[in-house]
């Protein structure tokens, strides 16, 4: 069974709802649920927008890294999520979304196709990520960068605003 950790984000919509939903989905459809973090709210990263509400999940599941990817693009697309980018002048703009859901790290494994990239390859810059990943996996080995989650969430340079939203209670959402 592999150790996957994932990152959640909305900021379209009923948003707390949706990051509910989408946990839900993942753990009927792909595996189960071990750990959340608590609901972070942050502002849009590298663009102007409402602000997002973020978390990370530890899963642990029997599909493989393409299988994962297909499941959560298929609860993505269930939950409403449209186009996450658009190309304008050759560069990609990010546009809201109601339910992002990226596959930061599959077990310590690196995989780097055109489709799939494990481990996240932004997710060290990215203090929305890293704020609420630390907070459930703070020794986890970064299998690239070699430095765990704790020094990368101390060393990151992202000074966007990041503020508690909310706790999750795991259990109120699996049982639903």
């Amino acid at each position: 069974m592999a150790k996957v950790y994932l990152s959640l984000g909305s900021n379209k919509g009923d948003r707390f709802y949706l990051l509910k939903s989408a946990i839900f989905e993942i753990h009927k459809k792909i595996g189960l649920v071990i750990c959340v973090s608590d609901v972070f709210e942050t502002e849009s990263w590298n663009y102007n927008d409402k602000d997002y509400l973020n978390l990370v999940l530890e899963i642990e599941t029997f599909f493989t890294p393409k299988q994962v990817l297909d499941k959560c693009q298929k609860i993505e697309k269930e939950l409403g999520r449209e186009n996450k980018t658009v190309l304008k002048n050759g560069k990609p703009i990010y546009l809201s979304r109601k339910i992002d859901i990226d596959i930061l790290f599959y077990d310590e494994i690196i995989i780097n196709t055109k489709e799939l990239q494990i481990p996240h390859t932004k997710l060290h810059l990215r203090n929305f990520v890293l704020k609420p990943l630390n907070q459930i996996s703070k020794d986890f080995i970064h299998p690239v960068l070699q430095q765990n989650i704790y020094t990368l969430y101390n060393r990151c340079e992202d000074k966007g605003k990041i503020k508690l939203y909310k706790k999750i209670n795991l259990e109120d959402i699996i049982l639903q």
